[in-house]
């Protein structure tokens, strides 16, 4: 199946061309159709699976078509999400499949100055991307107003519980007209998540695609069994073995990325860590130079990793395994995306061996261990 045989309006389609996007993916195939009739839908997807485009598209497309001719643009449509990385990923989506239709967004989210953020609100926006606490902030000082939205979008629903941020939609919630859209996606689906998709949604149609046990199929996985004061050389080693690829590294924790960057720096590997103690300025410009080619390896933690979305990244390392086995399937699906091979290796010390059964016992596949390199 092709976009166009999904009814895509032509500017849309034109823009989609633009980017060489001709084959929808099966989240997008299975929810577009369903958002574009206008009804609340309940999306279990993980990042990678192409749900931003599952349901960007056809909010550009019902905008579109239904657009008023007011002297002052309102805002219509809503899309909130955890994390200032994805927000920011997000906005880049709507910017490309919306650029011949004449629709106007905003990003907003917390860490920088609000000045350039409310100044472009005065402007007037259609569709509006936010993470929790800034969206919040500009309602209380009177910049949003959100009587007008027909589309609302909760995005990457158990990240928000896993950041405290439910509090926060429940608050919002009352603000939002009855009668609208609603497009809810979740990773996984917790009972709380589940309690709160009920209040929220009407009716919905339920779209499930790659559960979040399973394992892009073009992704290689290898582990590497290393002690922990061993896993500095080990990295060195092979980055400078793989010196084309972009490479992803993640830490457990900032302090640990920062190590990291620090050591590959003394081995002449040029490389920046991105994580929560960053300002939004450098974590912006180290995601912009690596997905440029600018940098060649970023080292992440889990949070501000959720923003890197790079169609033909080539390799993830696990430096640390993660505590959570289902976060390691996150981080590796960010190679391996849109048809390429892709390469994860994990290092494993004796006291991460626990994590790495856990693990496997998630993904139902025994990670290869292969032997580290002379």
């Amino acid at each position: 199946m092709t976009f166009k045989e999904l009814n895509i309006a032509e500017p849309i389609l034109k823009a989609l061309t633009d980017k060489d996007y001709c084959i929808p993916t099966p989240i997008q195939e299975k929810a577009i159709p369903i958002a574009l009739q206008g009804r609340d839908l309940l999306g279990t997807a993980q990042t990678g699976t192409g749900k931003t485009a599952a349901f960007a598209i056809p909010i550009i497309q019902q905008l579109m078509i239904n657009r008023e001719r007011t002297s002052h643009r309102e805002i219509k449509a809503l899309i909130l999400t955890p994390t200032r990385e994805l927000a920011a990923q997000i906005s880049e989506c709507f910017r490309d499949y919306s650029k011949y239709t004449g629709l106007r967004h905003c990003v907003v989210f917390g860490g920088v100055k609000q000045n350039p953020q409310t100044e472009e609100l005065k402007r007037g926006v259609d569709i509006l991307i936010a993470t929790p606490g800034r969206l919040n902030d500009l309602i209380n000082q009177g910049f949003i107003r959100l009587n007008s939205i027909r589309h609302f979008v909760l995005d990457e629903a158990d990240r928000m519980l896993d950041m405290g941020f439910i509090a926060d939609i429940k608050r919002l919630l009352p603000k939002l007209p009855l009668k609208r859209q609603t497009l809810f996606f979740s990773a996984t689906m917790p009972a709380e998540i589940a309690s709160l998709s009920r209040t929220i949604l009407h009716n919905p149609s339920k779209v499930e695609v790659t559960p979040v046990a399973s394992v892009v199929d073009t992704i290689e996985q290898l582990i590497y069994f290393v002690e922990k004061q061993e896993k500095k050389q080990l990295l060195i080693t092979l980055l400078k073995k793989e010196r084309e690829k972009s490479v992803l590294v993640f830490s457990r924790t900032k302090h640990g990325a920062d190590n990291i960057a620090r050591i590959l720096s003394k081995a002449g590997i040029g490389s920046e860590s991105i994580h929560g103690n960053k300002s939004q300025n450098a974590r912006i410009r180290a995601l912009s130079n690596f997905k440029s080619g600018k940098t060649r390896v970023m080292i992440a933690t889990d949070i501000a990793s959720r923003g890197i979305d790079i169609d033909q990244l080539g390799l993830v390392i696990n430096y640390d395994l993660p505590d959570v086995p289902e976060t390691y399937v996150h981080r590796i699906g960010r190679t391996g995306r849109a048809g390429h091979t892709g390469l994860a290796l994990s290092f494993c010390s004796q006291e991460e061996r626990p994590a790495m059964n856990d693990i496997q016992k998630l993904t139902g596949q025994k990670l290869h261990v292969t032997a580290i390199p002379a």
